[in-house]
């Protein structure tokens, strides 16, 4: 006991010698971040919840710094392709959405609140704000999505693509998608029967699909002028994107690990398709990613690697190197925006002070309500911090009765990030739609801490 107290003791005085405090509404406090991102041109930028209002604020407040002081050209999010795209849009003058917040439409089904919530609304009004002032001929900042649920979305605007430039091309496609039509919206279910071999799947059809854009992409792209690369590049993203979440929705009631790679190896292969995308006359492209920890920090330092899994900052550090600089978020208390499970209402509920031992207890112990700690270089902290210690990890859904297993694991926090800003105690994000359960908040606690 001694000895692990003497170990704590001395973690926390060196996290306290290089801990850099960061004042309230003052990004100037950032200056050692942007230094120390140089010329990388992936930023990857994660959060320890999806529903903390300081990490999505935070989050903007250096996306910006970014976007304007060293060239950033897009923001990529843990978010459906076609939802995403609908901010894109808007955010680079488009007319079909009149005001920012029409422009978040897309996001319907849970978790809502992800994106569909204030500190994202007011990013997304000022990203157009800042490309209306941009020069004619300077190309604009966009807003994409990484992620793979939205099978049916996609499917729909390969097709609405295709109609325009190929109609015999779409109805081909027609034809190999209604192979979905007997499940219906029902993604659950197609994955449950096929993956078990009950019904037949639909991989060669969604394969074929993407196949024939991809083989004929010159052609297709240039079947009507008014058909922009930009246009071809995402309906060729959301056939990608169907087969992907084809092959993920049959292999989740398989195996998590199997489902997580997948869903993981899509979101890079989708970054880098980008990356490919917004290059330009030799310029390559420089974006920063908005997605959870859990997707962002390196998996080979956590519990995660260890099990089989990897994520997208492995996969982007392997592939870019010294090129991508991945930043980790903590705090120790407060509230979130989650659910109690899949599907149900967005919650405000307590973040429980975190476990003994934790990183989160350390850099509660610092007493700096806001720091920042660059991981990358030699110094103490990077030195102490080498053996694992529990993290916490808050997604959409918050199960404090179950806090040990259902919110930690065990990680190297210096390969496992670059960066970490620490946030002592945060307050849920607000949804657009704060329902009365949502405003009440959590009663009051019934159970012991650090279940």
């Amino acid at each position: 006991m001694i000895v692990k107290e003497r170990q704590k003791t001395s973690v926390k005085d060196a996290v306290i010698g290089d801990a850099i405090p960061l004042r309230p509404n003052e990004t100037t406090d950032y200056d050692s971040l942007i230094d120390q991102i140089a010329d990388a041109r992936f930023v990857l930028i994660g959060e320890a919840s999806h529903g903390t209002h300081e990490f999505y604020r935070e989050r903007a407040q250096i996306t910006k710094r970014l976007i304007v002081e060293k060239g950033f050209s897009a923001v990529a999010a843990e978010a459906d392709f076609p939802d995403a795209n609908r901010i894109n849009t808007y955010v680079r003058g488009g007319e079909n959405d009149p005001d920012a917040i029409d422009s978040l439409g897309g996001f319907k089904r849970f978790p809502a609140w992800m994106w569909r919530n204030a500190d994202v609304l007011d990013f997304v009004g000022w990203l157009r704000s800042y490309n209306d002032d941009l020069s004619w001929n300077t190309a604009k900042v966009g807003f994409y999505g990484l992620d793979l649920y939205s099978l049916h979305t996609s499917m729909d605007v390969v097709i609405a693509y295709l109609e325009k430039v190929d109609p015999a091309s779409a109805k081909r496609a027609k034809q190999r998608y209604s192979c979905f039509d007997h499940f219906g919206d029902d993604v659950q279910t197609y994955g449950y029967s096929t993956g078990l071999g009950l019904a037949k799947s639909c991989e060669d059809e969604v394969v074929s699909q993407l196949t024939e854009m991809t083989r004929h992409a010159a052609d297709l792209a240039e079947r009507d002028g008014r058909a922009a690369a930009d246009e071809f590049f995402s309906a060729e993203q959301n056939a990608r994107l169907v087969k992907n979440a084809e092959q993920y929705y049959r292999m989740m009631y398989r195996s998590d690990v199997s489902s997580w790679n997948l869903r993981d190896r899509h979101m890079a292969e989708t970054l880098v398709a980008l990356e490919r995308h917004l290059s330009k006359g030799g310029k390559p492209a420089k974006i920063v990613v908005w997605e959870h920890n859990s997707h962002l920090g390196d998996a080979r330092a956590t519990e995660m690697g260890a099990r089989g899994e990897l994520n997208v900052g492995q996969l982007v550090r392997q592939r870019y190197g010294e090129d991508a600089v991945l930043v980790g978020f903590t705090t120790h208390h407060g509230t979130v925006t989650a659910a109690s499970n899949w599907g149900d209402d967005a919650e405000r509920k307590r973040v429980r002070p975190a476990l003994a031992g934790s990183i989160e207890e350390i850099f509660h112990d610092v007493d700096l309500e806001r720091f920042m700690l660059l991981l990358s270089g030699e110094n103490a902290s990077r030195t102490a911090l080498t053996e694992p210690m529990l993290e916490r990890a808050i997604g959409v859904i918050y199960r404090p009765e179950t806090e040990r297993f259902s919110h930690y694991f065990r990680t190297i926090l210096p390969d496992q990030f670059d960066v970490v800003i620490h946030m002592d105690e945060t307050r849920a994000v607000e949804p657009l739609e704060r329902t009365g359960h949502w405003e009440k908040g959590e009663g009051p606690e019934t159970f012991p801490l650090g279940i």
